[in-house]
């Protein structure tokens, strides 16, 4: 078979020639296989699509046009009304955000104790030094005024989570700059539930290049150069 090892990018398919050569054709978003509710997505065209399958292969279809250039994963989940971020909300988003990721490695050091290896020992080391300082946050639903004193008395605890999903992002290529595709899978998780995650982003490319340098993206969550 000569699809067997052959890759394509998403949106496409392998599919052989009458000359019996592999090559990749545009996914037919028909024939994509059937998928759960809790599978759908929203493109940035405000349609729900069954699966990303059907998206990226309606995208690959619309390929060299005006449409296809613009339709990305806007987020997962059906579409629905996402709410305007105020001024307010987007500066008080670094807060929560930071939060977010130190506690997320907190439990991944934790489920690291029963061998589960999410983190190399490289990673495993600093987080440790967190994970031991006893003045740490209890995850969960804290108020603004709270996490803003802690961000200032600790600010150590938060430097290292920053840094650690920036090069958990940075991944196509490793160049110390995130694209739009990069960011694309954080931002899809959290727009249903940080609805200002779209424009902090924007405002964190501060040269508009539509890229994120490590020192835009560290400024915009308050880490000092």
């Amino acid at each position: 078979d000569p699809c067997r090892n052959f890759h394509c990018k998403r949106g496409k398919v392998c599919h052989v020639d009458k000359h019996g050569k592999a090559g990749c054709v545009c996914q037919d978003p028909a024939a994509c296989p059937s998928t759960k509710d809790y599978e759908r997505v929203c493109g940035t065209d405000n349609k729900t699509y069954a699966g990303t399958c059907q998206l990226f292969g309606t995208k690959c279809r619309l390929e060299g046009t005006k449409m296809g250039r613009q339709l990305h994963l806007d987020y997962m989940g059906a579409c629905k009304y996402i709410p305007h971020c105020t001024d307010y909300e987007v500066d008080q988003f670094p807060l929560r955000m930071r939060d977010w990721l130190k506690n997320i490695l907190m439990q991944y050091y934790e489920r690291d104790m029963n061998t589960s290896r999410f983190l190399t020992e490289k990673q495993r080391s600093k987080v440790k030094k967190i994970y031991q300082n006893d003045k740490r946050l209890v995850a969960g639903d804290h108020a603004v005024e709270l996490l803003l004193h802690d961000f200032e008395k600790n600010y150590h605890m938060y430097v290292y989570p920053v840094h650690w999903q920036f090069h958990q992002l940075d991944q196509h290529p490793v160049d110390r700059l995130l694209t739009h595709s990069e960011l694309a899978p954080l931002r899809a998780s959290l727009v249903p539930m940080e609805h200002c995650i779209t424009r902090f982003f924007h405002e964190c490319d501060g040269d508009r290049d539509k890229l994120i340098a490590l020192k835009e993206w560290c400024h915009c969550f308050g880490i000092k150069e």
